[in-house]
């Protein structure tokens, strides 16, 4: 497939690409605050910045809420699995370092006593199942 954009187009699009306050993230939080839980937002917590700078910070629980994006975290359904096939080799090795970062940054934070929950794109589907799952994970 010819990518139709120009290098500069493509740059441009990229850029716009968020980190913080993602749809999947602001749904997440919309939840938990309806539920009555309160939060810090992109790690920051009592006594500076956590490693990975979670999503979610719960500090007084020791609970720390990732929100990911199946393709980029590289999840194992099916948006995670898919690989772009321009520039491939680029997009696996982009991939393949941001899968070691978040297990590098998980096992920093459990180390230091989180617990950690990683929410992927994929689970907002399904509200209700969503909802149990962070209830158990907060109680």
């Amino acid at each position: 497939m010819v990518d139709r954009l120009t290098p500069e187009e493509r740059s441009w699009n990229m850029s716009r690409i968020r980190g913080k306050n993602t749809k999947p993230e602001l749904l997440v939080r919309s939840l938990l605050h309806a539920k009555g839980y309160r939060y810090r937002l992109h790690g920051h917590a009592r006594g500076g910045k956590l490693p990975g700078n979670p999503d979610l910070v719960f500090s007084g629980r020791q609970k720390v809420i990732f929100v990911n994006g199946c393709f980029w975290h590289f999840h194992d359904c099916k948006a995670g699995q898919t690989s772009p096939t321009a520039n491939a080799e680029f997009w696996e090795a982009k991939r393949t370092r941001t899968r070691n970062r978040d297990a590098e940054q998980r096992r920093l934070l459990e180390a230091s006593g989180w617990q950690v929950l990683t929410i992927w794109e994929c689970e907002l589907k399904d509200i209700s199942a969503l909802e149990l799952q962070l209830e158990q994970f907060l109680a």
